[in-house]
């Protein structure tokens, strides 16, 4: 029972402080005026009654009413009732504001009233929930008043107050205030459930569903929640109705449904929270970062970026969403119905409340399934005590990932969950019994949702009931006011009570009370039912695995034989179980195993099944969380401490302590949930009948034959009143001593555990808490990880201050804290913790003085076997830095090796040994798994391509122990997860560190391994650093020497040049001195003799004497008639070369130059002062003197203007690079017409200088005198225009530059830089924008209104130059459209982009882990890198340059710096436009040319330096070498190297072997003396200084980097598809060989595979089969099963050496071979057009044409005709017919039979003109595809063939004259073929049909 109404109060307008800034309220009378004792009198009820703020308003509001909630310190809450009306203000409070508003009346002459209301509330107080009688109680008191009713309101208001209700209980009670009223309150049936009434349907009807889902799922997670609305009620209820959803849960945080605006400030409060405020306050709630707001009016919840709320797991959200939308809308499934049923309509509203609610509590039956099987309870007695085991419910669920439940399990709500559900006697509500009995019809439910629908309408009722439990109530009687009423003029004052008169009658009504007999209603408390156990959930690692049965009989077997003492058949099955242990299940089958072998007195064990079982033990623990969810560590924690070996007399080690180094021991919450579980077994044992032991952790599981541990706890709590004093005291203290011995037990335990067995190392401190996890730091040197794990654990983990301290300080700190919390949270006595907290020291020191012992004697044992440690094989002059340190590899995430998905045998992790040489990084050794057999495994990679080493741990998976390690990646796709042993101190490992990073950063990059080749042992001597007018030193002198004699020979020396010589010369003084030095240099090949066997090994000597003084530096003083040879060999230089080959400038002896040529060579920058970056000798226009070249180049970044670089051969147009504009040049280049000018300056005149130097370039042109006009850009057809471009056919003239409209025009343009050259209108009109094509984007139109513009005829025009450049420099620009040239902006991508997709292309080919998320596949990952993105741009604007200079148009390209993505376009152009370039000779003159000369930073992109470092490895010449390997894919028979060669210079690039790709530019190579290499050097070398060397003497001996399908097209342009989708992953990324290491270190694998083959030929007679297996990740395919023409090539050696035959080169016998063939190609028949070993040119490139063509083409009818006759007409024109002979195809073959007969026999054949017909024997060839005749069957010589791909048609033929005669008619047949008709007649009717079916048959086959 309980009071109605505690209090009863008037609040009314504060008129004293009505002056203040603020309004208030104030309390008038409260009834009654002194506090009940149960119930406190809540403050600031006068906030709440206004929640607005107290206004004095112009016009009377009707009465309003609402209920507040307020919460008191106890977390009780009261409801306010609260009734406001309006009263006008009384004279009194008028009466002081009269004189002064009377004053200013006056003054306008006219006097008003002024009438004001003041609020008034009349509010409840109560600790019930009943709305509606509220609001009829206060209503009734209004009436009273205002109605003038004859009624005291005394009376009334103690009535109020003294009115007695029960509180539950399903009963009726009639009240009645004493004024003619009468009000029925029905109680529910039971209080624990919330009473909604229609809250909840309204909230969602407001929101709808998926709000009030997410509303729902933010409660339950803590998330702050405001409610914004302008009714208070609304707020109220909304608040309930969350409050009632959430049932069984109560909320726990702040709640307040009605938020004063005055107490705004507790929105900012860090505690989740559920409040309402008022709309009027929106404006301030827009602040709140973190808090979800829902606007109940508008129907929106609002999720802040910041915020993130976890929803309910699938698919129980999708199946929540769907019944509440069938209860919310049940018309909705049949609204598609022809025939909708009649009767379907929405529920009432309470009903419909009842049926939300009714879901949400089917919701939670769901989720918390089982929950009651994972409690433990701890104590009995005197109160229960119980604790959920939150990992066991989440592992039996199969939950342990779900972000929602592991909130939800976490939090405050769920912990009162516990707590008030947990005791197992107690009374019990509808959740419980849902919970006990409907679970198995839910889950037999599941997927029907009419079913669901109907257990929900049954829930629904209870609910319903519980509420309304008599339906039929008997009517209320309440008197209303009068309508209108508070609209009156004239309302009294409401009146001041008689508090006299209310008190005493609450007096009288509290004596009667106590007076009565008390009322006291029986609790029904009965035991609560556990309900099914949570269903077995699949192993996640798949089904398959682990329902294997065939896999646990393995676990068991091995576990048998170890017991047994069959080692040798238990090592067999090791690996197998190892790899079976990843399964849930077979761990679980472990641990029951080895239970039962313990029990059988079994746990003392010999050395080998020690380790065997350890092994075991530790591959277990290693795949279980910290979390323990399935209850594997907890099964293994009793095992540990019985399974041991005899070390000695009296000394055992057990298992333990070789299975410490998992992350599970770590975890407090572990260590609770076990200890709970066995105090709950031994708890459990003090109360059954038998008395016996219970060791094992059921986590409250039915023991067999007995009751559970909560079944007994509700026995025990029925019989606990019945139990006299005496017995419960000995009770409780039994439960005490039990959970005390218990925390004495596990102190034990933890000490074991806790403590390594050799203390004098902290490996506390030094173990992460979850395994495998990194270092804080990644980079090279860093400080042991001991000194910042303090980092490493949170403060639960007790290392928080663990830095100085030993172990047993540690350890004894972390089992105080565990002890601290058991055993406060189970009762124990502060004695008896005090007595734990003296012991534990005591524990912990006993068991380290054991373990000293143990681990002495642990050294004495012989060491485990380990592999003996295998040494690579070194490069000529590399070093060994280190020694081997043993360490495992361990396996990442490509799974080949491991046994993985793909099956086969595990080679990896595989033990052996790193080295680190002066080279490479080498791991040799051999796979772990004994099975595998002696493979050796090899991993390496060269140290200057190492991009990242990170520090890693290992959990203990084999018998060494694996603490620390290292992750190693390479950018040549390679990675190293290497576990050392431990063996090997960190000492050595922090040495192996600092030199690793060392030898990879160098401080010069004379320290890389090019140079210290052979000499590591010599000390480097660093360079001093650099001083402004630094010294030559000797090298440098000759280098420059050599500059000075290219410039001198040519005849252009100039004043600036000579003064700038003498500097040189007077600097080198300082270091060459008076003495003579004398250097060999090496003489490259002139282009003739570059391609011969030999090289020329003719010497010169340069000899330097005493230098000259500056008068006397001429030319005959400088450069002696002896030294002419070696400066024309100066000048065989890349460029030089490239540059006579194409025709753009010669040198010859008489020095002479035509005058017509209109390019020149210039040496203006032979001394590098023009531009760094650049060669010595640039190609210029003829007309362009050098000192205006010095000027121009300052437009430009790093100096590097325009130069040719290329020349089509065809149309003479020329392709140019530089570098993009400098930002200011950009702004004056591009100026628009608008900007104002300064006037003349140097600015002007560069910009005339800059146009000349484009005019000159485009005079160049032949094309220029033409008059013919040429399309634009849109008039190019290729496979990179849109679709939507618009193909022009027309030709204009050249448009003169004299119209006057474009005079004038001119004339007013102003000149900036540049200030000429501008973007057209035609360009960004009409042409397709490249740079709109390769980003997507729009094309601008042309004009605003779409009218045509001014130059229409202008666009037709094509450009003579493009200029390709950066579309963010060129934003906003205009263009001249008289120019000659147009710029054209695309989009590029700068390095950074192409750093970050190498990052994330890397991660993708060689994962660090094997990853299950489904959006982390290799796929996924590889498209995430955008890697093929990148290449498809460079491909498609390299396409597109192609095009351009492909029809006569010249293309200067100028990106960015001119050294990346520039480099990358105009190398790709010249490869698609020149085969030259794609010979091996040619593609090494291309990259000497674009990427050494030009400047490519290899030494900055490669970060090969210390001072580079930060910059990162940037592989822009590796996206160029995909780029060409993408084309080479495509046009396979277009190059002579194959892919190896790519991959091997790919690989060599970045290894630093090499000195050709260091430093960054021809100017640095000199300087540090390696442009080029001394002469003597050449002979017999050993250390090759060149790739391009080195590839040379390899390709003589084998021919890996041959194409053997090389089969050119003379002067083909090849356009390759650019689409991602024609784009193939290059298989450099992904592709490994284990047996070898990387196979492009020739040396250390070639001879490798000529052994063996040796001694299996010597075998082969007594080898019956010679199979072999090839393993794809670890067999070199390319060497096991060579391709058959260098298998055959192979064998023709091997032949010449067994006959003692001089060996013949390869490539003398190729071309001998391909010579023969051809001339047999000429003597075969017209139809032999292969020839049988070789791939003759004649064979047709179906991609060149008409695959191109096909599928690319604008015009695709017209194009295809073309490419058609392209087709047939080839060199030999054996193809007149477009269509070649079949039987060529097969002529390459040998049979074993001569011929194939398919069918034979004898025709008549018809003879031409005037023959007559002759008997002949066919045959027909179906394999040959031929039809051949002899004279007879006999005959041996073909008479003739006809080729059946000739043949058009057979059919039934007629006879002729001179036929055979008595033949039927139907045995005629004709055959016609595209040259002639035949006709033939058979022996009769059935042979001729076969002949037409067979014939027929092949027509169809071919």
């Amino acid at each position: 029972m309980a009071r109605l109404a505690d209090y009863f109060v008037v609040v009314g307008y504060d008129f004293d402080k009505r002056a203040s800034s603020e309004s208030q309220g104030q309390i008038l009378q409260r009834f009654p005026e002194k506090d009940w004792e149960d119930n406190p009198f809540p403050q600031g009820i006068e906030l709440f009654c206004q929640p607005s703020g107290w206004q004095l308003l112009s016009e009377r509001k009707p009465p309003t009413f609402f209920v507040a909630v307020l919460t008191d310190i106890n977390s009780e809450r009261h409801y306010c009732a609260c009734f406001t009306f309006w009263e006008s203000v009384g004279d009194l409070q008028t009466q002081k504001s009269q004189p002064r508003e009377a004053a200013e009346d006056e003054d306008h002459g006219i006097v008003q009233p002024t009438q004001l209301f003041a609020p008034k509330s009349l509010v409840l107080v109560s600790r019930l929930d009943h709305t509606e009688v509220f609001r009829n109680c206060l209503s009734l008191m209004y009436t009273v008043h205002i109605d003038h009713l004859n009624v005291q309101l005394e009376t009334l208001i103690g009535n109020l107050l003294t009115c007695i209700i029960p509180i539950a209980g399903g009963s009726q009670r009639t009240i009645t205030l004493g004024a003619g009223d009468r009000q029925v309150i029905q109680t529910p049936v039971n209080d624990s459930l919330p009473v909604s009434g229609c809250s909840v349907a309204l909230l969602f009807r407001q929101l709808g569903i998926l709000n009030v889902l997410y509303l729902f799922c933010a409660a339950l997670t803590e998330q702050k929640i405001l409610f914004l609305s302008s009714s208070y009620q609304r707020l109220s209820d909304a608040c309930r109705g969350i409050l009632s959803i959430l049932f069984p849960l109560k909320y726990s945080f702040t709640y307040v449904p009605i938020l004063p605006g005055k107490l705004l400030e507790v929105l900012s409060s860090p505690t989740p929270f559920i409040i309402g405020v008022n709309s009027f306050f929106r404006s301030e709630t827009q602040e709140l970062l973190d808090v979800i707001i829902a606007d109940l009016d508008g129907g929106t919840v609002t999720v802040p970026e910041c915020v993130h709320v976890s929803l309910l797991p699938e698919p129980l959200l999708h199946q929540t969403k769907t019944v509440l939308s069938m209860v919310m809308d049940p018309e909705l499934q049949y609204a598609d119905y022809a025939f909708p049923p009649t009767l379907i309509q929405s529920s009432a509203l309470k009903i419909q409340d009842k049926e939300i609610r009714a879901v949400f509590l089917w919701l939670f039956a769901q989720l918390f399934q089982g929950y009651r099987w994972c409690l433990h309870i701890i104590r009995i007695h005197p109160e229960p005590v119980i604790r959920f085991h939150k990992a066991a419910f989440l592992g039996q669920g199969a939950l342990t990932e779900d972000d929602f439940l592991n909130k939800v399990l976490d939090g405050m709500a769920f912990a009162g969950f516990v707590s008030e559900r947990g005791p197992p006697y107690r009374a019990t509500d509808l959740f419980d019994d849902l919970m006990a009995n409907d679970m198995e019809r839910i889950k037999m439910e599941e997927g029907h949702p009419c079913k669901i629908l109907r257990h929900i309408k049954e829930l629904a009722e209870h609910l319903f009931k519980n509420e309304n439990p008599y339906p039929s109530v008997a009517m209320h009687k309440i008197q209303k006011p009068t309508e209108g009423s508070h609209l009156r003029i004239h309302q009294k004052i409401f009146p001041f009570l008689d508090e006299v008169a209310v008190q005493f009658r609450i007096d009288h009504a509290a004596s009667s009370q106590k007076s009565a007999p008390p009322v006291v209603k029986p609790e029904k408390k009965c035991l609560v039912l556990s309900g099914p156990p949570i269903a077995a959930m699949v192993d996640r690692n798949g089904s398959a695995l682990a329902n294997s049965a065939r896999r646990l009989e393995v676990v068991r077997n091995c576990i048998t034989y170890i017991f047994e003492n069959k080692l040798l058949e238990a090592k067999k099955l090791l690996p197998a179980v190892l790899r079976a242990l990843k399964s849930r299940v077979a761990r679980q089958c472990l641990t029951q195993e080895l239970n039962l072998h313990s029990q059988q007195n079994r746990a003392v064990l010999d050395d080998q099944q020690f380790d065997y079982i350890v092994r075991m033990m530790n591959c277990t623990l290693q795949d279980c969380s910290h979390m323990d969810e399935h209850g594997i560590a907890a099964a293994l924690l009793p095992l540990v401490t019985v399974f041991c070996r005899k070390l000695g007399a009296g000394i055992t080690q057990f298992a333990y302590s070789c299975v410490q180094e998992h992350s599970v021991w770590m975890n407090m919450q572990f260590w609770e949930a076990m200890f709970y579980s066995d105090v709950q077994n031994h708890i459990r044992a003090l109360y059954i009948e038998e008395n016996e032991s219970c060791d094992q952790q059921d986590y409250g599981e039915q023991m067999p034959g007995g009751k559970s541990a909560l079944e007994i706890a509700a026995v025990q709590r029925r019989l606990w009143p019945t139990l006299c004093k005496e017995k419960q005291l000995e009770l409780v203290q039994k439960e005490e001593s039990t959970v005390f011995s218990q925390a004495i037990h596990y102190a034990n335990r933890m000490s074991y555990l806790l403590l390594p067995l050799d203390t004098s190392k902290n490996r506390l401190l030094n173990r992460s808490g979850l395994g495998d996890v990194e270092s804080v730091s990644n980079s090279y040197v860093t400080n042991s990880i001991a000194g910042s794990m303090a980092e490493s654990y949170d403060t639960e983990s007790g290392f928080e201050d663990a830095e100085g301290s030993d172990v047993a300080n540690t350890v004894v700190r972390f089992i105080n804290r565990f002890v601290d919390k058991v055993c406060t949270e189970s009762g124990v006595t502060n004695e008896h913790l005090k007595t734990l907290h003296t012991n534990i020291p005591d524990i912990v020191q006993m068991h380290i003085e054991t373990l000293e012992a143990v681990h002495r004697e642990s050294k004495r044992l012989p060491p485990i076997q380990k592999p003996k440690l295998l040494r690579p094989s070194l490069l000529v002059g590399e070093e060994l830095v280190m020694d081997g340190l043993r360490v495992n590899l361990m396996s990442d995430g490509r799974d080949e090796a491991t046994g993985g998905v793909s099956g086969g045998l595990a080679l990896l992790p595989a033990e052996g040994a790193i080295f680190l040489t002066t080279y490479r990084l080498i791991f040799k050794g051999t796979p772990t798994d004994p099975l595998v057999g002696e493979q050796v495994v090899t991993r390496s990679f060269p140290i200057a391509s190492l991009t990242k080493e990170k520090k890693i741990s290992f959990h203990a998976q084999m018998e060494q122990y694996f603490g620390e390690g290292l992750q190693l990646r390479s950018c040549t796709f390679q990675l190293m997860k290497i576990a050392f042993d431990e063996e090997v101190s960190s000492d050595l490992v922090e040495l192996f560190r600092k030199h690793l990073h060392k030898l990879r950063y160098p401080q010069q990059v004379q320290g890389t391994f090019a140079f210290t080749v052979g000499q590591s042992a010599k000390m480097l001597v660093e360079p001093k650093s650099k001083e402004k007018n630094q010294s030559l030193n000797p090298w440098q002198m000759n280098e420059f020497l050599h500059g000075l004699k290219i410039g001198l020979t040519m005849g252009h020396i100039s004043h600036s040049t000579t003064t700038l010589s003498k500097n040189l010369m007077k600097n080198a003084k300082k270091t060459i001195g008076r003495q003579y030095v004398t250097r060999k240099k090496y003489t490259p090949p002139t282009w003739e003799t570059r391609s011969g066997a030999q090289f020329a090994t003719d010497e010169d000597d340069i000899s330097i004497s005493e230098e000259p003084d500056q008068s006397s530096l001429t030319l005959s003083s400088t450069i002696k008639s002896s030294d002419r040879q070696t400066m024309s060999n100066v000048v065989e230089r890349a460029c030089c070369r490239d540059y006579q080959r194409l025709g753009l400038g010669t040198l010859s002896n008489s020095l002479t130059r035509s005058k017509n040529e209109p390019f020149r060579i210039s040496t203006v920058n032979r001394m590098y002062t023009v531009c760094r970056s650049y060669p010595g000798l640039l190609i210029v226009p003829q007309s362009i003197q050098d000192p205006t070249i010095q000027r121009i180049s300052r437009c430009y970044r790093h100096n590097r203007f325009p130069v040719v670089c290329w020349r089509n051969s065809r149309t003479k147009a020329v392709l140019l690079r530089s570098a993009g504009l400098h930002g200011k040049g950009v702004a004056g280049f591009f100026k628009s017409p608008n900007a104002p000018t300064a006037g003349p300056s140097q600015t002007d005149s560069t910009s005339l200088e800059q146009e000349k130097y484009l005019q000159a370039i485009i005079k160049s042109m032949p094309s220029y005198s033409e008059a013919t006009g040429r399309n634009t850009l849109s008039g190019f057809s290729s496979a990179q225009m849109s679709s939507s471009v618009s193909v022009i056919g027309h030709r204009a003239r050249v448009i003169s530059l004299s119209q006057p409209r474009a005079t004038v025009k001119a004339r007013k343009s102003p000149r900036g830089k540049w200030g000429s050259i501008r973007v057209s209108n035609r360009m960004s009109s009409y042409n397709p924008d490249i740079g709109t094509r390769l980003a997507g984007k729009d094309i601008p139109p042309p004009q605003a209104n779409g009218g045509p513009s001014e130059t229409h005829f202008l666009r037709q025009q094509r450009a003579y130059l493009y200029i390709i450049g950066d579309k963010s420099q060129l934003k906003g620009t205009k263009q001249d459209p008289f120019q000659q040239w147009e710029v054209v902006p695309i989009e590029v991508f700068d390095v950074r982009q192409v750093k970050n997709s190498f990052k994330k292309l890397m991660k993708a080919c060689v994962p660090s882990s094997v990853s299950n998320e489904s959006n982390m596949t290799f796929y996924r990952c590889l498209e995430d890198s955008e890697w093929l993105c990148l290449l498809h741009k460079v491909l498609q604007v390299s396409v597109l340059v192609v095009e351009l200079l492909d029809s006569s148009s010249s293309v200067m390209v100028s990106l960015e710096e001119g050294w990346d993505i520039t480099t990358q376009v105009v190398s790709l152009v010249q490869l698609l436009s020149d085969p030259y370039y794609r010979t091996m000779e040619g593609f090494r003159l291309l990259v000497e040319k674009e990427w050494l000369s030009f400047g490519h930073r290899f030494s900055h992109r490669g970060a090969q330096t210390l001072a580079s470092q930060s910059s990162g490895f940037t592989p822009v010449f590796l996206q160029f070498l995909d780029c060409v390997h993408q084309i080479h894919l495509q046009f396979p028979m277009e190059f002579e190297f194959s892919q190896y060669y790519l991959k091997f210079l790919a690989y060599h690039y970045v290894s630093n072997r090499f000195r050709t790709f260091l430093l960054d530019c021809d100017c640095e190579r000199i300087e540090l003396g390696v442009m080029y290499e001394e002469k003597g050097e050449r002979k017999n070398q050993t250390v090759y200084k060149s790739v391009w060397d080195y590839i040379d003497k390899l390709n003589k001996k084998t021919p890996i980097f041959f194409n053997y399908m090389f089969s050119p097209e003379d002067g083909e342009v090849l356009k390759p598809y650019s689409h991602i989708s024609n784009l193939k992953l290059w298989d450099f990324y992904t592709y490994e060989t284990l047996s070898e290491g990387p196979s492009y270190d020739w040396e250390l694998v070639h001879g490798r595979y000529e052994q063996p083959d040796e001694s299996d030929r010597q075998d082969t007679a007594s080898q019956k089969s010679q199979r072999k297996i090839v393993w794809p990740c670890y067999d070199n395919r390319s060497k096991v099963e060579p391709d058959a023409i260098t298998k055959l090539l192979q064998e023709l050696q091997s032949l010449e050496v067994e006959l003692g035959l001089v060996s013949e080169k390869w490539k003398d016998t190729w071309d001998k071979i391909k010579a023969t063939q051809r001339t047999e190609t000429k003597l075969e028949s017209r139809h032999s057009l292969f020839s049988p070993l070789l791939l003759s040119s004649n064979l047709i490139h179906q991609r060149r044409t008409q695959g191109l063509y096909l599928q690319e083409s604008v015009g695709s009818s017209i194009n295809l005709l073309e490419s058609e006759n392209i087709a047939t007409s080839t060199p030999s024109g054996s193809m007149a017919s477009g269509r070649r002979s079949t039987s060529t195809l097969y002529s390459q073959f040998q049979t074993s039979e001569s011929e194939h007969r398919s069918l034979e026999g004898v025709l008549y054949k018809k003879g031409a003109i005037l023959k007559p017909w002759k008997p002949r024997w066919f045959v027909l060839d179906k394999t040959k595809h031929q039809l051949r005749y002899y004279e007879s069957k006999i005959d041996k010589d073909c008479k003739g063939v006809i080729d059946l791909a000739e043949v058009e048609s057979v059919n039934q033929g007629n006879p002729s004259m001179g036929a055979p005669k008595n033949i039927d008619e139907k045995a005629f047949f004709d055959l016609k073929t595209t040259k002639r008709f035949y006709n033939f007649c058979a022996p009769d009717s059935h042979n001729a049909q076969l002949w037409i079916d067979s014939i027929q048959s092949c027509l169809s086959d071919a």
